[in-house]
């Protein structure tokens, strides 16, 4: 390869490097080239499946700032550059490496964190984004309800209660006819001698209170 064709290559790795959320290092040694493209058709969407050369990709990891490789590149390697959903682009390679053996997954980066081959399984066992969003969108649906039925229920009692005292009003009669006897009653048990004085400063306070 041209020097300036590895400069290429390895620019372009670099970049994939850079932009992708995750990436999952694997050997691919004994699949054929229907196998390797039947994978990468399952990973569509959430991650491109790349053969890769051992010392470029190593330069390239190095010019990225990715670590997570050191010392796993050799043999035939290929790269699951995810630029999707990491759960589902692993959950796709654990489930082909289970079909299909021969696919070894050597280990990942998420994040800029190093993944262990089993870590990678572990986020393979994860819900899927999609799926997290679905019982997320049902929980506050559910919460959305049950507020509308907190909300809506004291209303309710307060619109009975309302009507009721409308009814034992209308059936009463006005309240100032009977208001008027007691005020009466009130006017007769005041003592005759009390200080206007006293009257005076009970006027005043009503104001105030």
């Amino acid at each position: 390869m041209a020097k300036a064709d590895k400069a290429a290559a390895i620019a372009e790795l670099s970049d994939k490097f850079r932009t992708s959320g995750a990436a999952v290092l694997t050997e691919y040694r004994g699949l054929t080239v229907k196998q390797i493209t039947d994978l990468r058709n399952s990973l569509r969407g959430n991650a491109t499946f790349a053969v890769v050369k051992n010392t470029l990709t190593e330069l390239a990891a190095k010019d990225a700032g990715v670590t997570a490789f050191d010392g796993q590149l050799v043999g035939p390697s290929a790269i699951a550059f995810v630029d999707g959903d990491p759960v589902e682009a692993a959950k796709g390679l654990r489930d082909f490496a289970k079909a299909n053996p021969l696919l070894v997954i050597k280990g990942g980066v998420l994040d800029g964190k190093a993944l262990t081959p089993e870590e990678i399984t572990k986020l393979a066992d994860l819900e899927s984004r999609e799926v997290l969003l679905a019982k997320l969108a049902g929980a506050l649906q559910a919460s959305l309800s049950q507020a509308v039925y907190l909300f809506a229920a004291p209303l309710s009692q307060t619109a009975r209660v309302v009507d009721a005292l409308r009814a034992k009003v209308e059936a009463e009669g006005p309240v100032a006819d009977a208001a008027a006897p007691a005020a009466e009653a009130d006017a007769a048990e005041t003592p005759a001698e009390a200080p206007a004085a006293e009257a005076t400063d009970v006027a005043e306070g009503g104001d105030e209170s």
